[in-house]
């Protein structure tokens, strides 16, 4: 390989992810449904000829694992002489390349100059309902991956820019919510367009022999920046385990996430041995989206700077039991299984923290909490599909307070505004707000939940809510303390809510129900009472901490006066000298 001039590599790099970043631009402004327009749980990606990762926008890091070996797939079925300009992929199947669950509908492109295949395009969407036993697609009472949903085998949407009616339409038949997916399969159709047009600029101003030259040495360089990354961790294994709840809506036993991280001379070793068996709900987990989130950990603790490409892969070492619940085997269900990566996160980062402390995050609410509403719309008379992912506390860290009400780790959607909400859905957001102590008291607080209130304005809906870490809180680091476990209610006719399970399917909700969704908080970072006790008023006077954990937490008594709440400067004194006697 000719030896690439660094600038011209940096211009190549940054035009590569320009790209990338007008797919996921043209594929959310064309779309249909609310949780792609508004939401953006949507990644796009390009590849190389031979089917390497060259570039991701910054959309969603699981999206990642459901794109990793589409084009290894499209390669291994389809002849390289049969393929040709304006033809288009689609699939979805997690057991076959194709995703790492059946709403992800992957699309992907080959680009050509001059009759030469110099790279792909890819986009992915998750789509609100794609079939199975309930809608929305993710039931907490599957057993098998074929009550799931339609699984799409890879195969043409478009052939040489034309559309393929018959896959088209066969998607778009076994589905409840026909004219919102034909909508995104339009605007993931788009966005491939786009993406292939401005790949072939980028390739014919460069021409084909340099720009794989340069694709080349981008992986070799992310390859070399991670391996300096890791080379900057002490060697050693240190392992951590931690657990999710349960299996789903039949299940009451924790299940046990287990991994042992060595780091040895510029590789990173990562051994799931010891983890749950696979597990007959949908919370498993293909190798691919294991891989994805082994990828994301590394480049957030030793590459935040490096190119995002298949490179980075080559100094990470991934190994799992087969038919273990991050390493699954057909036909179990794994339409949750971004639940599971959350938790393989934070068992990652609870082994890193071991000898990186100062560059790892207390463990943050790490699941994906959904609220999932169905029924007739009475404003249409037809029917609907609502998701919603609510989002939590993010963990304190040595610089700072964790923050509040947000998506982490391998998820980076958006909430859905409330206007668009209301005006869409016979649902109305009667509160909205952050869980007050939520946050894992530290010298470093860590980020609040929210609790988000659902009114139902018609008769005959549908809930499924899915969630974590309502029985296991997050835990703290260097001292911290665990922030607030989740939970889900729900209160029918008037009466008081009742709490649900973590994971429930199927529950009927009629007009003046109340959905309650609490997301979990996270951990604090460090003492709580070497928390500037001014810092803890701003905190009560914001609502974000109580005067009892003020006190409780840390060490600071808070008093009502004249002039409002204040510090009684004596007693805080004496709790906090008490203390550290």
């Amino acid at each position: 390989m000719k030896k690439i001039d660094a600038i011209t590599l940096e211009i190549i790099g940054n035009l590569l992810l320009s790209v990338a970043e007008e797919m996921g631009v043209t594929l959310v402004k064309t779309a249909y449904s609310t949780n792609i327009k508004e939401r953006k749980d949507c990644s796009t990606a390009l590849f190389d000829a031979k089917g390497s990762m060259i570039a991701q926008a910054e959309y969603v890091p699981m999206h990642l694992g459901s794109m990793l070996g589409v084009v290894t797939e499209v390669l291994k079925k389809f002849p390289l002489d049969s393929l040709r300009p304006g033809d288009m992929f689609i699939t979805n199947d997690p057991y076959a390349g194709g995703g790492t669950h059946l709403p992800d509908i992957t699309m992907v492109s080959p680009v050509f100059i001059d009759n030469r295949l110099v790279a792909f395009v890819a986009n992915i969407a998750h789509h609100s309902d794609i079939g199975g036993m309930v809608p929305g697609s993710v039931s907490a009472n599957s057993d098998n991956i074929y009550q799931e949903g339609l699984r799409i085998p890879l195969g043409r949407i478009c052939r040489g820019g034309e559309l393929v009616q018959e896959t088209y339409d066969y998607i778009v038949l076994n589905t409840r919510t026909p004219v919102e997916r034909a909508g995104d399969l339009d605007a993931q159709i788009a966005s491939n367009i786009a993406g292939a047009k401005r790949m072939a600029e980028v390739v014919g101003k460069y021409g084909p022999d340099l720009f794989a030259e340069c694709t080349d040495a981008l992986l070799d360089y992310a390859e070399d920046l991670m391996r300096a990354g890791i080379r900057t961790l002490p060697n050693g294994t240190y392992t951590f385990e931690d657990y999710l709840d349960d299996a789903g809506a039949n299940s009451d036993t924790p299940i046990p996430i287990r991994a042992a991280v060595t780091i040895e001379d510029g590789t990173a070793k990562v051994d799931f041995t010891g983890t749950s068996p696979q597990v007959p709900g949908p919370l498993n987990m293909t190798y691919s989206g294991l891989l994805t989130t082994a990828f994301y950990c590394f480049k957030a603790v030793a590459g935040q700077s490096i190119f995002a490409n298949q490179g980075i892969y080559r100094a990470l070492e991934v190994t799992a039991p087969e038919g273990s619940i991050v390493n699954c085997r057909l036909p179990v269900p794994v339409g949750q299984r971004i639940d599971t990566a959350q938790r393989v996160v934070d068992v990652i980062l609870g082994a890193l923290a071991q000898v990186a402390p100062e560059r790892v995050l207390a463990a943050c609410n790490s699941v994906v909490t959904s609220a999932i509403f169905s029924g007739t719309n009475p404003k249409t008379d037809q029917y609907f599909v609502y998701l919603e992912t609510i989002a939590g506390g993010s963990g304190a860290h040595s610089q700072g307070d964790g923050l509040s009400g947000v998506q982490v780790h391998m998820t980076n959607t958006s909430n859905l505004p409330v206007e668009a909400l209301e005006r869409e859905y016979p649902v109305l957001v009667e509160r909205y707000q952050l869980r007050r102590d939520s946050g894992g008291a530290g010298k470093h607080r860590g980020g609040l939940g929210i609790q988000r209130d659902f009114r139902i304005l018609n008769d005959g809906l549908s809930y499924t809510g899915l969630g974590d870490r309502h029985k296991f809180a997050p835990w703290g680091l260097a001292g911290g303390k665990a922030g607030s476990p989740g939970s889900f209610w729900a209160s029918h006719n008037g009466e008081e809510p009742v709490r649900l399970g973590s994971k429930i399917s199927g529950v009927t909700l009629n007009r003046e129900d109340l959905v309650r969704v609490c997301s979990p908080g996270s951990g604090g970072y460090g003492n709580p009472f070497e928390r500037p006790a001014r810092t803890v008023l701003a905190d009560v006077l914001e609502g974000k901490v109580s005067v009892e954990s003020a006190r409780d937490d840390y060490g600071v008594v808070v008093q009502a006066s004249e002039q409002g709440l204040r510090i009684d400067e004596d007693a805080t004194e004496q709790l906090r000298t008490s203390a550290r006697t």
